[in-house]
């Protein structure tokens, strides 16, 4: 029995009875591995970890309640806006998704809207961290996702911050740039007042270098975050775009999301290709208008989210690729016709799709009552210039501009999704707190990715991805301004939070302790812990890597 006792052998001697000889010098180890979800995400969300709390409730005997709590609070750390981003964020983590290999992503988005509804009905406030208050006083210029983000994090953790805003209601692009039909202002709203609850200062109606000067800010606080949003819409750039009624795509939707009159005629012409530019077209659909969205390339180049495009073309919004306007034909002053050129596709550009190409002498003419340009937009500077070269503000890696202890993230940077501006809005916030507490940036470690190929797709079970329904085009334009798609019933959140493979993190299938003839692999007494090796037992067989699904297990 002594020599069980591993402090007492000598390295050369076997320490215990095996069951066949070495095979291999190699031994187990557990390698944890980043999902290639979470690489992804732009806030870096711990998505695995949502869904296993979620999906392992039951398994370990817990209640289901206490499961979705706990992971509103994993997402809670990154994301304050979960009901939010679980509807108009384009999912880039499910294209990532491993298990897309087998049969179907995992639908993270929907997961996360219905972890965000299911808070909002409980009634769940945000958390402060641990700690008092601090001294310090910080502005955040803007209410977009950007500014509500960084707010958020600097008042969970103590300060005292204050949301300056030019526009009459706090939200940015997510209130006056998308549509009630994608984001119910109820949703919206409640995210906000949320945030506010913690503390934070909001003052509406107040345009920092308009209303109020940026120096006076600067002298009555210890920091400044700059979260502008790009509200300013780019021209089209031919004759006759002066015409009263050719409107830039933010201006419009900002029009349509107040609840102002647009008069914009029988025929809209749309011009662009991405998400302002088919959002302005279904809401000019909505409107009474015939619709024609008109694009330079070919649908397939089309940067809006396919789901977006597919319902406008449901919905009856008619489009015309291969096109670019030339000229804007008035009569008496107003928009008569778009005359355009007719493209051809040429070689890939720097953005990797390929390069529209006028066919000389070709045209076509489009007739129109109303022209919306939706084609790019930047943000409005007023009296923030010096921050803003080339049209953009530049920062460092923590989001500091290297002026006036000013930061800035967002739309201020570059255009881009709500979840980047998040996570930018949430890393000034930590490098303001880090800069007046004298702390040094966390350094996450870096993991390898795993792969499909890593993953035993054959070990899961087929489960095929669970889709809320949604409405057919003429019951959604019935009550156009109204949401018309669902959030996932609760069951089907679990099944469908069950699929996850928790690629590259042990989720206590037990097929290492399975496989293992030398009782090499020892089970942890604590229900969702990895398992432990026995080295001294092992022989190097390899089965525990070869029959481990998520792909933790490694050989060396």
């Amino acid at each position: 029995m002594a020599l069980l006792k591993k402090e007492k052998v000598k390295p050369v001697i076997r320490s215990a009875p095996r069951s066949s000889v070495e095979t291999s010098p190699l031994r187990p180890y557990l390698q944890p591995k980043l999902a290639p979800c979470m690489d992804r995400c732009p806030q870096g969300t711990e998505i695995r970890r949502v869904l296993m709390t979620v999906a392992q409730a039951q398994k370990y005997e817990r209640p289901q309640q206490e499961a979705f709590a706990e992971a509103f609070r994993i997402l809670a750390e990154k994301n304050p806006l979960p009901a939010v981003c679980g509807r108009v964020c384009p999912h880039p983590c499910e294209d990532a998704c491993n298990r897309k290999e087998k049969d179907g992503a995992l639908g993270i988005n929907s997961i996360e809207r219905f972890l965000g509804d299911w808070a909002l009905a409980q009634g769940l406030d945000l958390l402060r961290e641990g700690g008092g208050a601090f001294s310090e006083k910080i502005a955040v210029i803007g209410s977009g996702p950007a500014g509500l983000s960084c707010a958020y994090q600097l008042a969970r953790r103590g300060y005292s911050a204050t949301i300056f805003e030019a526009f009459h209601r706090p939200g940015g692009m997510l209130r006056y740039g998308i549509p009630s039909y994608r984001l119910p202002r109820e949703v919206l709203d409640a995210e906000i007042d949320r945030i506010l609850r913690l503390g934070v200062e909001l003052r509406t109606d107040v345009a920092v270098g308009k209303d109020i000067s940026y120096d006076r800010v600067r002298s009555e606080y210890d920091a400044i975050f700059i979260g502008i949003g790009a509200h300013q819409g780019a021209q089209l750039g031919c004759p006759g775009e002066d015409a009263a009624n050719v409107l830039s795509g933010v201006e419009f939707l900002r029009l349509a999301n107040s609840g102002n009159p647009v008069r914009l005629g029988k025929r809209v012409v749309v011009v662009g290709g991405g998400d302002t530019a088919i959002d302005a077209a279904r809401v000019a659909l909505r409107l009474g208008a015939q619709t024609t969205v008109l694009y330079r390339r070919t649908r397939k180049e089309m940067p809006a989210i396919e789901e977006e495009i597919k319902g406008a073309e449901e919905e009856g919004v008619a489009f015309r690729f291969l096109a670019s306007p030339l000229e804007v034909l008035k009569e008496n002053g107003r928009v008569a016709a778009l005359r355009c050129q007719v493209m051809e596709l040429g070689e890939p550009d720097e953005s990797g799709r390929r390069r529209p190409v006028p066919i000389a002498g070709k045209e076509c003419k489009l007739e129109a009552d109303c022209v919306i340009a939706a084609v790019s937009q930047r943000p409005n500077f007023w009296g923030l210039d010096s921050f803003f070269e080339g049209g953009w503000a530049k920062t460092d890696d923590s989001g500091a501009t290297g002026k006036d202890k000013t930061y800035a993230g967002g739309d201020a940077l570059s255009l881009g999704l709500a979840t980047i501006a998040l996570y930018q809005g949430r890393r000034a916030a930590e490098a303001i707190h880090q800069r007046f507490r004298g702390l040094s940036a966390a350094k996450e470690p870096a993991l390898p990715l795993v792969r499909s190929d890593r993953v035993l797709l054959s070990w899961y079970q087929e489960a095929l991805r669970h889709q809320a329904a949604i409405l057919e085009a003429g019951e959604r334009l019935e009550k156009p301004w109204d949401e018309f798609t669902p959030t996932l019933p609760e069951a089907e959140a679990v099944a469908e939070a069950q699929r996850c493979m928790s690629c590259g993190s042990c989720f206590d299938c037990g097929s290492c302790w399975s496989y293992c003839q030398d009782q090499a692999v020892l089970k942890s007494v604590t229900p969702g812990e990895p398992y432990r090796f026995k080295l001294d037992f092992c022989n190097g067989c390899n089965k525990c890597k070869e029959n481990c699904p998520c792909g933790l297990i490694e050989m060396r």
